[in-house]
């Protein structure tokens, strides 16, 4: 038992690449279940929601960061400083290039600001996607970044829509952190509050097909949560009585125009109605919980570059 704990690691990893390289996927292949909300717009990601991946011989916290970019709000700003005061804190930084897609400039200019903010952190690549083309493709994009991160940067292919590669991965993060205790209780997933995990996933689920400006403006606050109350209609005056195992979720999402408020909502509620539909399903899939989805939608004009909107947001 001593020499198996001696040999235990434990520590912290950032995916990180462009927007939509599969970064959020492949931390909910990782951790077994879903975590951290994938669109395929940019900025999805507004929070560091850490995944907790359970092994025998190791355990890693996967923190899931906003994309790192060059901003162009107060928002934008923000949220590069949380990344920023990421890199520096974690035990590994593992660069997600998609196997369909050559190395870009964009992909250069993050190496290098990762390298000017956290220059002594331990760096490993990671092709994603590799269900999308052949074996040769795959080949040549391991060369390719194997060449931009140095030869001392371990690179692993991986597809976390098919879970091919997955388990390597996890092999070979676990073996740069450092040795150690497990640092969560075993069988725990996140450390993120239910309210900002049922908030992202209401938000995932409003993303959904919209147009492109619309990502950037919408947040969305959980309001208030609460037993789910029962009417005993045949009294005169009704009795409220908890009904088991439901959830009143109260939640706000906010826009910036008006026209961004209608797109939301929808003809006579009708999109408004799937988003609540599409959150409540994944919302009780990770809460074991039934509950009951109240969405309203208030404008908050130009809240992206309002500093006092934005701390009331969680920003």
């Amino acid at each position: 038992m001593s020499e198996r704990a001696s040999e235990f690691r434990s520590g912290f990893v950032c995916f990180v690449g462009r927007p939509n390289t599969g970064k959020s996927t492949l931390t909910n292949a990782m951790v077994g279940q879903k975590i951290a909300i994938t669109s395929s717009r940019p900025q999805t990601t507004r929070h560091t929601i850490r995944g907790i991946v359970h092994r025998e011989h190791a355990q890693l916290i996967l923190v899931d960061t906003p994309g790192l970019h060059r901003p162009r709000t107060l928002l934008g700003q923000r949220l590069n400083d949380l990344v920023r005061d990421t890199y520096s804190e974690v035990d590994v930084i593992a660069v997600c290039i998609p196997a369909d897609e050559k190395i870009g400039p964009g992909d250069k200019w993050i190496l290098t600001q990762i390298r000017q903010m956290a220059p002594k952190t331990t760096l490993l690549g990671v092709v994603t996607k590799i269900d999308k083309v052949s074996r040769d493709q795959i080949a040549h994009q391991l060369m390719a970044i194997s060449e931009l991160l140095g030869p001392d940067a371990d690179v692993v292919p991986v597809s976390a829509v098919k879970g091919e590669q997955i388990e390597v991965l996890i092999d070979v993060i676990a073996s740069k952190m450092p040795e150690g205790p497990a640092l969560y209780p075993d069988g725990e997933l996140t450390d993120e509050p239910e309210e900002t995990l049922m908030a992202e996933l209401i938000r995932e689920a409003a993303l959904e097909g919209v147009r492109d400006e619309l990502p950037h403006s919408l947040a969305v606050v959980i309001e208030e949560i609460e037993p789910r109350e029962e009417f005993d209609e045949d009294d005169e005056a009704p009795n409220k009585r908890s009904a088991p195992g439901m959830l009143d979720v109260h939640a706000l999402l906010y826009v910036e125009r008006p026209s961004q408020k209608a797109i939301i909502i929808g003809k006579g509620g009708a999109r408004l109605k799937e988003v609540g539909t599409n959150a409540r399903k994944q919302i009780e899939h990770i809460l074991g919980t039934r509950i009951y989805l109240h969405l309203h939608v208030k404008v908050a004009k130009d809240w992206q570059r309002d500093p006092k909107q934005l701390g009331k947001l969680g920003f």
